[in-house]
């Protein structure tokens, strides 16, 4: 291979670089946002047994695990301002359209968590007097979060993963900018190499955390 690498301009673009991952945390922070919150809510609503509240809730996880990203992300970017004449920016396209597919795949990391708690809670609950917004404020969601935690971190290192599409959208995220860098300098294998090593940096720790969740609450499951 008669390759001589250069790393001088990724050196002089470092600092756009480091821009773009500082726009990526932040698309992955709302992200997550939505996609714990609504997550949550989207599975106590699967738990019902209303099918005018199941059946929307089924067709809206299933279609958000079901179709890429990708096409989610695209749709959301060219479709939603042609249909509701709403014309929001790019960036807030790309933190609706992740934080909708993260919720989806976290309601089914609640529903699990949920359903594992044992019914003699419910029981308690009732004969202490507490009514439905008590039982899921003080009994239900801090069990669920404990036990469905590693998934949720799992989920969220994804997300930040697949923000790297919302460079398609135009958004100046670490991709993006790492995109731009590559075809001004003619650099893409050094380029793209610190791009990766930059998503690697951030999700490699984050990773490790999940080992370290998975036995905090294996021991406290235990005690």
């Amino acid at each position: 291979m008669n390759y001589d690498f250069d790393w001088f301009y990724v050196k002089k673009g470092l600092p756009k670089l480091l821009e773009g991952l500082m726009v990526t945390l932040e698309l992955t922070l709302w992200a997550n946002a939505i996609g714990l919150v609504l997550g949550f809510l989207v599975a106590l609503g699967m738990l019902t047994r209303i099918r005018l509240i199941t059946w929307p809730l089924t067709a809206y996880i299933e279609f958000f695990r079901c179709t890429p990203a990708l096409i989610q992300l695209v749709w959301f970017f060219f479709c939603v301002p042609i249909l509701f004449n709403v014309w929001w920016s790019a960036e807030f396209m790309g933190i609706l359209a992740l934080g909708l597919n993260l919720a989806a795949f976290n309601a089914e990391a609640y529903r699990a968590s949920i359903q594992s708690i044992p019914t003699a809670q419910t029981d308690a609950c009732t004969a202490l007097g507490l009514n439905v917004v008590q039982r899921i404020i003080f009994v239900i969601l801090p069990q669920a979060l404990l036990l469905s935690l590693p998934v949720l971190i799992t989920n969220g290192i994804g997300i930040f993963q697949q923000s790297a599409l919302v460079a398609l959208i135009s958004v100046q995220d670490l991709m993006y900018e790492g995109r731009y860098l590559a075809t001004q300098t003619f650099r893409p294998i050094e380029t793209l190499t610190t791009v990766a090593l930059l998503y690697f940096a951030v999700s490699f720790p984050v990773s490790q955390m999940v080992t370290f969740v998975e036995r905090r609450t294996s021991r406290l499951l235990q005690n």
